[in-house]
């Protein structure tokens, strides 16, 4: 049997492949218990964290642990317990015990936390509820009120949360929905949803974009090119989709209003500019810290120093330290599982899928994929091509400081940042349909077999660090590779060229890939007065070199000092992405290094997920040139032009 007539075979009532993966396994899966619930807040709660064991076929980046470790003798472990796991696959052969023993786990603590926890969260609520108010007092109108009202807020409804069931909210909820929204939604027949749903979209984008008046080049000449760009990039993803009958068009359909929505709320609120220039800050600060670190090991000079190797490796280590401690805590599981069911809700993607492309603008394309580390292992083949499109279509936050302070205007790079994230959602399910089940796709099924594997939070954070250090020297020897494997062609193309009077410019990569990118340029709207091949060129060193290196001549190249204020707009939202030839080393080499089983399945869609993640900026670009009137405040002179 061919593997198209098995794939066919497999396939379920809604045309999905049966996934094999033994995490979806209901004899694998069990629940755990809620320590900080009470049993009122239980009632008619469905929980939607199942967790899995014996399911991982890596062998675990945590080691294993001797016997005579006393944390083995604390926890039902399989090494101490009459399960049989001849674990092959985690690269342990561990025999079978003959009888169960007793386990003498100590919880003491836990059991007294258990019998009074109501009266630890009053007295938690109370502390912070005196820091809410003696900040409302000393400092409400120099450091503002409204963050520690909404981190308050939030306290105090998780901590009521904890006693009160969440049925009470969520019970009315969908009874709204499902008398308005869902009523209406039935009357239409089902034929004629996706087309109407197109339809309204379309509606509201030429609504949006053609009635604000006209200003300096942005015509509507120029922005009718833009939204044909856009036409244009959707038919390509179409055409060269893997499996065009298998095209979710909920996802792209709701994926591109809701980029074009941000882009409004960013690009025409002062508001929206606020909010998200508030995370990207606080995104920012929290990579920085690792800059003490830094600064410890060598001086404090060394540390300001811009190097990739000084300002972003170790930030990558500190990071995934940091989230290993998160899942030993168990907050990140509690948070996929909320963007789990709300992403499965509104655009029919896994909650693994969702954090990575809700985490990528702020935090960067390798540490957001250590955020779902327990299912990369699991991820289907779409999703992985989703986790690294969501990579490859924004920039960092521990980044996007050195950029503002090239001159590039933050708002910009923020707004881009942002619209990527549901256009690469758009954009992979398009190039790369979901085909197969899913771990995440409406509950979580967490792979566990590491999750007790730690003895306590140090040793969490300890196992992250080595974790962030192997992580770091993947990135560095990849990209090391890469960028020389480049620096050798452009070598060779140059001594060619030279033969053919091709000397100034030198035949390079960045020369061919320039020309090729003319038309990109033209149908990103770019005014047709010069500025066609210099944006080209701009786009083309971003692919093939980094969008640092483009920033940098797009601010410091005499050459581009005279880009009109719309042409240098475009480009600022065109480069603002990690869609370059050396994020490839650095999206293979984390996944690589978390999931070593998949690395042939990384290296075979990293390439496509290159381009959809190009895509998915230039689309942002399109949409900047749609919605922005005011050009001039986007306009940061170069220093070439002062």
């Amino acid at each position: 049997m061919s593997t198209r007539e098995y794939e066919d075979v497999t396939r379920d009532a809604h045309g999905m492949i049966h996934n094999t993966d033994p995490a979806l396994d209901p004899a694998r899966e069990h629940h755990h218990a809620h320590l900080h619930h009470d049993a009122n807040a239980e009632r008619g709660r469905e929980d939607e964290v199942v967790y899995s064991t014996g399911t991982t076929f890596d062998k675990s980046t945590i080691p294993d642990a001797s016997p005579q470790d006393d944390e083995l003798h604390r926890r039902h472990h399989a090494e101490k317990s009459g399960l049989d796991v001849s674990d092959a696959e985690k690269g342990t052969m561990s025999p079978a015990a003959t009888e169960e023993e007793v386990d003498p786990r100590r919880h003491s603590f836990s059991s007294l936390y258990a019998k009074y926890r109501i009266f630890a969260h009053i007295f938690i609520w109370l502390f912070f509820t005196g820091w809410w108010i003696a900040g409302l007092v000393l400092h409400r109108y120099d450091l503002g009120w409204l963050v520690p009202f909404l981190l308050y807020l939030a306290i105090t409804l998780r901590l009521i949360f904890f006693h009160v069931p969440i049925t009470i909210v969520s019970k009315p909820m969908h009874f709204v929905w499902n008398n308005t929204a869902v009523r209406i939604a039935n009357m239409v027949p089902e034929k004629l949803k996706i087309p109407l749903s197109a339809l309204l979209v379309i509606a509201v984008i030429l609504v949006a974009s053609f009635v604000s008046p006209e200003s300096q080049d942005n015509t509507r000449g120029n922005r009718a090119v833009s939204l044909f760009g856009m036409a244009v990039f959707m038919v390509v993803l179409w055409g060269t989709s893997r499996n065009r009958s298998a095209i979710k068009w909920h996802t792209v359909i709701v994926g591109m209003l809701v980029q074009f929505i941000i882009a409004l709320f960013v690009l025409r609120t002062g508001t929206g500019y606020d909010i998200f220039n508030f995370i990207s800050g606080l995104a920012r600060d929290l990579l920085g810290f690792a800059s003490q670190g830094t600064a410890f090991l060598t001086t404090d000079d060394v540390s300001h120093l811009p190097w990739f190797l000084i300002s972003t490796l170790p930030a990558i280590i500190f990071f995934v330290a940091l989230v290993q401690l998160l899942y030993y805590w168990g907050v990140l599981q509690w948070f996929i599982g909320k963007f789990a069911v709300f992403f499965f809700w509104s655009m029919r993607v896994s909650g693994a899928e969702a954090v990575v492309a809700a985490a990528s603008p702020f935090i960067g394309q390798g540490e957001s994929a250590m955020l779902i580390k327990p299912f990369v292992a699991h991820l289907t083949s779409a999703e992985l091509h989703q986790i690294m499109t969501s990579g490859f279509a924004t920039i960092a936050g521990s980044v996007l400081v050195a950029y503002i302070a090239l001159g590039v205007n933050p708002q910009a790079l923020i707004s881009s940042c942002v619209m990527s994230i549901p256009a690469s959602l758009a954009i992979s399910k398009m190039r790369y349909p979901e085909e197969e089940e899913t771990l995440t796709a409406g509950r979580v099924v967490i792979p566990d077999d590491d999750e007790h594997r730690s003895a306590n939070s140090l040793h969490a954070f300890a196992n992250g660090a080595w974790l962030g250090l192997k992580i770091a020297g993947m990135i560095m020897s990849t990209l090391l590779c890469i960028i020389a494997l480049l620096g050798l062609a452009n070598g060779l193309l140059t001594w060619w060229g030279h033969y053919l009077n091709i000397n100034d410019p030198p035949l390079t990569v960045q020369l061919i890939v320039g020309y090729l990118c003319y038309p990109i340029s033209f149908l990103l709207g770019v005014p047709r007065n010069g500025d066609l091949y210099k944006v080209a060129q701009l786009i083309g060193t971003k692919l093939i070199a980094n969008e640092f290196v483009a920033y940098t001549d797009l601010q410091t190249d005499p050459s581009f000092a005279d880009l009109s204020p719309r042409s240098r707009l475009i480009a600022t939202y065109a480069l603002c992405g990690f869609a370059n030839i050396g994020s490839l080393g650095t999206q293979i080499g984390v996944l690589s290094q978390i999931a070593p089983g998949r690395t042939g399945d990384v290296s075979r869609l990293a390439v496509s997920a290159l381009i959809a993640g190009a895509l998915s900026t230039l689309t942002s670009a399109s949409i900047a040139g749609l919605l922005v009137t005011d050009q001039a405040q986007f306009f940061t002179p170069s220093a070439a032009s002062g």
